[in-house]
């Protein structure tokens, strides 16, 4: 990874970047024309990052990166202990409260199939849910409140927070916590991408916002044998067919409909040879719930029907059940400020509604300790958006200020609210 941010020569920004939306408040201090002096340098770190992805818990290089850039601001990053992460106060008054923005930082195992000058250079590694984004974001954020600690002007301490592996388990957010992320912290917000959602729109909501998220594996044994005689054996191909047809269909029977279980299996695989009836079958998934309640339930349900789906045929059973995270809940006076800050940043059109995700989301962890709330950050481009997690995911980069003076906003409002 190289340490040169700037555009590729001859590139050129395909829009126009104004230094505030109309009908939005002014950031104080004019921050404003500071932003978007850094606009040109925060692009080219969002595609650097695009261009330079790397796997959850191997973010070594984006993290030296991040630190980097903050020093360069005049602030004082420490890294985690694997060397993979990076907090970050701004320290302003000291009698002042800690408010913490957290941004994840991995990338997913895709190969990019996108045509643009800055597409993955790692194979098999791409940036395809926006957390080079939201890295992006927190660093102009970063720099803009470091002003502001130097007048003398930022009301408390500002903790930024660049974690690792928000997508594999264990989560990125518990080691976070155990470092001490969330000491004296009094509120914490977060955006995420949303192609839903187009630029200049900021999606909110009360309560939770993600479902909890899971992982599911399931392996099955038996002697093997001769497809010609499937009555001398255990026949693990169908077993795992019935496993992976009938298992969350019934799941989804011992819940109440409103708590939105869904268990999808990603893999199966059994078998080598046409004519050799396997001795190992395998299939692993996910076990999404919105309902928080039903979520402490799943394991000992699933078990139960795994068990008695495959009963029948002959197999034996390992059922690995990981718990992943639970549903992000927004608490009601976070979302007051975010709200405030969204009118503030970008007019009251800026606000829109959003309905609950099957998607997870680690920061969930995060409000097991301390309030806080998740944002959706509009990053639609024209034409038909593609998904998150798909290998040909963009975001308009007109986004990233937006996203910068929304969390600069909901930094000082969350301060000032919170003294």
């Amino acid at each position: 990874m190289t340490s040169a941010l700037t555009l590729p020569t001859g590139n050129q920004l395909a829009s126009s970047w104004p230094e505030a939306p109309s009908g939005s408040q002014p950031l104080p201090f004019e921050l404003d024309h500071l932003l978007a002096l850094r606009v040109p340098g925060l692009i080219a770190t969002r595609r650097h990052l695009h261009s330079h992805p790397e796997l959850s818990g191997e973010e070594f290089e984006t993290a030296a990166l991040i630190a980097r850039e903050l020093t360069l601001a005049g602030l004082r990053p420490r890294l985690l202990p694997k060397g993979n992460g990076v907090i970050c106060d701004i320290d302003g008054r000291p009698d002042g409260p800690v408010v913490a923005l957290r941004a994840d930082i991995d990338a997913l195992p895709l190969t990019d199939s996108k045509d643009v000058p800055y597409r993955s250079t790692v194979d098999g590694v791409c940036h395809a849910c926006g957390h080079d984004v939201h890295t992006t974001v927190m660093l102009g954020v970063g720099m803009l409140l470091a002003q502001l600690a130097d007048l003398g002007e930022l009301p408390g301490r500002v903790r930024l927070i660049f974690q690792p592996a928000e997508e594999i388990l264990p989560c990125g957010s518990l080691e976070v916590i155990e470092a001490g992320g969330l000491d004296d912290v009094v509120q914490i917000f977060a955006l995420h991408c949303d192609p839903n959602l187009p630029v200049g729109q900021i999606g909110l909501r009360v309560g939770p916002i993600t479902a909890a998220a899971d992982n599911v594996t399931v392996r099955l044994t038996g002697p093997g044998g001769h497809t010609a005689r499937p009555h001398l054996t255990v026949d693990l191909v169908d077993a795992l067919g019935r496993l992976i047809t009938e298992v969350p269909a019934l799941v989804s029977r011992r819940v109440p409909a409103n708590s939105g279980l869904l268990l999808v299996f990603g893999h199966a695989s059994a078998g080598t040879r046409y004519n050799v009836i396997p001795s190992e079958a395998c299939a692993s998934g996910t076990l999404r719930v919105m309902d928080r309640d039903t979520w402490e339930l799943a394991p000992k349900i699933v078990g139960q029907v795994v068990r008695d789906v495959v009963a029948p045929t002959g197999a034996t059973v390992d059922l690995e059940y990981l718990r992943g995270r639970p549903p992000v809940c927004n608490d009601s006076r976070a979302i007051q400020v975010l709200t405030g800050a969204t009118v503030a940043a970008l007019g009251p059109e800026g606000v829109a509604e959003t309905p609950q995700s099957m998607g997870g989301e680690d920061f969930s962890w995060y409000l097991e300790y301390v309030p806080g709330a998740l944002a959706r950050l509009g990053v639609g481009r024209s034409g038909p958006n593609v998904d998150l997690h798909r290998a040909s995911f963009d975001a308009d980069e007109r986004a990233i200020p937006v996203g910068v003076r929304l969390m600069v906003q909901t930094a000082l409002r969350a301060l000032a609210a919170a003294r």
